[in-house]
């Protein structure tokens, strides 16, 4: 993986924790994530047009199916996230879902799109995923009946996550579309699906006013840098391996250690502190092969 690389992922890894913090404070909801959306899509419009009109930026017919895609796997993604913070700690939902994504993702990579990572890189690749594991608390996760719905939703969450990655890396990667341009423009497709979802659902729109009252800092926080964070993995994409970038990623889980520890009064420091430090092993082991 080269230094340019890296230097995105770590940084889109630090946003990533960060927005995710402030989607755990709030518990998410159906208002929520279409409030976020919304205001992603009027932050970034100026940006996204100027790329259009200044790049040459383009968009080919088959990129219209991938960015709609996009769309709708995003919704799903913001949705299971959401309701997975609502009844688990963020420290548990937050690494499975984050570890396991990338795990789907490489394998994924390796079957279909023909990638084949460097011994070394497997190796990396292995171990960030066993500390997830120590992290989200061993096996015995899996077999608490307490954490079964937070498991459940990070585990459908980490399925999500593999789907648009392998789906984003081809529209970038393959079809060529601009990062930005990609990401906004699946972002305001998203919003019009979602203004039809709330008008079918049991949410009214004064529903959403009251949210927006209650939680416009946290929309703003997500609406800005969760965009920001998967555009600048976007980028590493359109010259990187999937299999490389989508475990890589996973630095995000020792940032969301610190977070939930300060911040949350999370527990359990010293083995989640281990756990992280194998991660870190694995991003070195990553990095260099």
């Amino acid at each position: 993986m080269s230094g340019l690389a890296l230097g995105l992922v770590l940084t889109s890894a630090f946003l990533h924790a960060t927005w995710n913090l402030a989607a755990k404070k709030v518990g998410g909801g159906l208002a929520f994530v279409f409030l976020l959306n919304l205001c992603s899509n009027f932050i970034y419009a100026p940006v996204a047009l100027a790329v259009f009109f200044t790049q040459d930026a383009h968009i080919p017919k088959e990129g219209i199916v991938f960015i709609v895609g996009n769309a709708i796997v995003h919704i799903f993604y913001f949705l299971l996230l959401s309701y997975g913070y609502r009844i688990g700690d963020l420290s548990l939902v937050y690494p499975l879902a984050r570890g396991t994504g990338p795990m789907f993702s490489t394998l994924v990579a390796v079957i279909l799109l023909g990638e084949r990572p460097t011994p070394l890189a497997i190796i990396g690749i292995v171990a960030i995923g066993i500390g997830v594991v120590i992290f989200s608390g061993g096996l015995r996760i899996f077999r608490s009946k307490d954490s079964h719905g937070a498991v459940t939703f990070a585990l459908l969450t980490g399925l999500i996550i593999s789907a648009y990655t392998i789906w984003d890396k081809i529209a970038v990667g393959v079809l060529d579309i601009h990062p930005l341009l990609y990401d906004w423009s699946g972002g305001m497709v998203r919003s019009g699906l979602l203004i039809m979802v709330i008008n079918f659902s049991s949410i009214s729109w004064a529903d959403v006013k009251k949210e927006w009252q209650l939680h416009y800092q946290e929309a703003l926080i997500v609406g800005i840098l969760s965009p920001l964070a998967y555009i600048l993995v976007l980028a590493a994409l359109t010259f990187s391996p999937v299999s490389y970038i989508a475990p890589a990623r996973e630095i995000s889980i020792l940032i969301g250690a610190v977070m939930g520890a300060r911040l949350l009064a999370e527990g359990e420091v010293p083995r989640r502190l281990f756990a992280a430090s194998v991660m870190v092993c694995g991003l070195v082991a990553l990095a260099l092969g």
